[in-house]
């Protein structure tokens, strides 16, 4: 009984972290059309800021889920990466008809070690805090 409990508690933990990645990649994917449509920026000169943008998304989505799930931290931000990525994937590979290329497995890779990180620290801040 109890396993099961921990085992809905880490599920809703790598929800929680991926809907916040999803409303925070939605936002800011908002805001840069509506300032890529009405300025005269080119989606060049933005592309470090959106991939800084991703970064944070996905630190603050394992940081969410590493908070809710309250251990394991590292495990719940991976797993919280490995969805997102696996979302993202099947999308592409579903609508698009296309692969990750090399440099979309690096920035996914990535993407996960920033997740565990922000799961990492999510359990040790709302540990102590609490």
């Amino acid at each position: 009984m109890v396993k099961i409990e921990e085992s809905k508690n880490l599920g809703s933990a790598v929800l929680f972290g991926n809907i916040a990645i999803f409303i925070v990649a939605i936002v800011s994917s908002l805001f840069f059309s509506l300032l890529l449509s009405f300025t005269s920026l080119q989606e060049a000169s933005l592309q470090h800021v959106i991939t800084a943008v991703s970064f944070i998304a996905l630190f603050a989505g394992g940081f969410i889920a590493g908070g809710k799930g309250k251990q394991k931290g590292w495990l719940l931000g991976g797993i919280t990466g490995l969805l997102y990525s696996l979302i993202i994937f099947l999308f592409q590979y579903l609508g698009h008809d296309r692969l990750f290329d090399m440099e979309q497995i690096i920035y996914h890779t990535c993407y996960i070690l920033i997740c565990m990180m922000g799961g990492i620290l999510g359990v040790n801040v709302k540990g102590k805090s609490s």
